[in-house]
């Protein structure tokens, strides 16, 4: 807005001289000294608007950041101080948290049945007859060579993408093209990508309070509380007022799964989440990842990180070519492969 105003000053203050200008010149007859009046005018009149403009953005800059946080740290304590809390529950663990975000949840047997699922894109079949069931609280992998239809499936699981045939019924409701049931599974589903997609244009705290506020009508005060609880536990807090492209990759991808909990989710589900991100910055993203299995919502995850596989996973599901080829404990997996295709990806990414 005031680029705009200053903008416009000096284009007004510019034709206004020119003008005087040139009806003084057609007068004297003394281009020179006209002109060079003209211009010491200009000068001197946005130099001072610029001045004063640049004092008052500072002023209102400074005001802003003492309304709204001094310092982050203080920002967190203050709205987590308007939930009736302290600064040492923010320090709850991994397991206590997730118990209390899911408290009342349904203990129903399985909260995903995906029954002869089919997906085409044009000629590429991407799902063939998948027939899958996650259980409450099951942490599932999903692994297999790239074009084996595993994102696709966990983006049918949501209504990302419509598959072709077959049946998906997540807590009791089909994925249809019913309207109202797909707005009911995707506030229980939550989602993070591999490419973070965060608004660019939106800061980490707008990002979170998005969903909250626009899908569930939570009011900014509670959304708030929220998204910094959630924030806090993926150690990004302090990073709160900053747009997504002054943090690393890392920090995003945390951002993201931050967001993804702002709706408290019955499941989650992650889509190579860290396949974007360099060497050194898995490690913070796998970190955060092995905190929320702790939890009780199921979670499934596409992902080539085998170590992270072995170490939470209740069930991993190898796929190629569309289909599921192997279903199994990670120990099982891991150890004594039934197929051939699992065998040769196994030898090949764990070498």
């Amino acid at each position: 807005m005031t680029v705009k105003a200053t903008s416009l000053a000096s284009t007004v203050t510019l034709m206004d001289l020119s003008g005087v200008g040139r009806l003084e010149v057609s007068k004297t007859y003394a281009p020179y000294e006209i002109l060079l009046t003209a211009g010491a005018i200009y000068f001197c009149i946005t130099t001072t608007l610029s001045w004063l403009l640049r004092r008052l953005e500072q002023r209102l800059s400074l005001e802003n950041m003492k309304t709204l946080n001094p310092t982050p740290l203080q920002q967190t304590e203050a709205v987590h101080a308007r939930a009736g809390g302290t600064r040492k529950e923010l320090n709850l663990t991994n397991s206590a948290l997730a118990k209390e975000q899911t408290a009342g949840e349904s203990g129903q047997s399985g909260q995903i049945q995906v029954g002869g699922v089919r997906k085409r894109f044009g000629q590429f079949q991407a799902l063939s007859d998948v027939n899958l069931e996650i259980a409450s609280g099951e942490k599932l992998v999903v692994c297999g060579p790239s074009g084996s239809g595993k994102s696709t499936l966990i983006r049918c699981m949501n209504g990302i993408e419509s598959h072709d045939a077959g049946t998906i019924v997540v807590n009791g409701v089909p994925l249809d093209k019913v309207k109202a049931n797909r707005d009911q599974i995707r506030r229980e589903v939550g989602m993070v990508f591999q490419s973070f997609n965060l608004f660019p244009h939106m800061s980490v705290l707008e990002n979170c309070l998005l969903a909250p506020m626009s899908v569930k009508g939570m009011s900014r005060q509670d959304a708030e509380e929220v998204a910094m609880h959630f924030l806090s536990r993926m150690r990004i807090a302090e990073q709160a007022l900053k747009y997504p492209s002054q943090l690393s990759g890392g920090q995003q991808q945390r951002v993201a799964i931050a967001r993804a909990m702002c709706m408290k989710p019955k499941i989650l589900l992650l889509d190579e989440p860290t396949s974007a991100l360099d060497p050194e910055m898995v490690k913070e993203v796998l970190d955060t990842m092995v905190g929320l299995a702790q939890g009780v919502m199921s979670m499934v995850c596409v992902t080539h990180e085998m170590g992270f596989a072995r170490e939470v996973a209740d069930r991993v599901i190898f796929m190629d070519r569309g289909s599921i080829v192997e279903e199994t404990p990670p120990e099982e997996f891991f150890s004594n492969p039934k197929t051939p295709r699992a065998q040769d990806f196994l030898a090949q990414i764990l070498r």
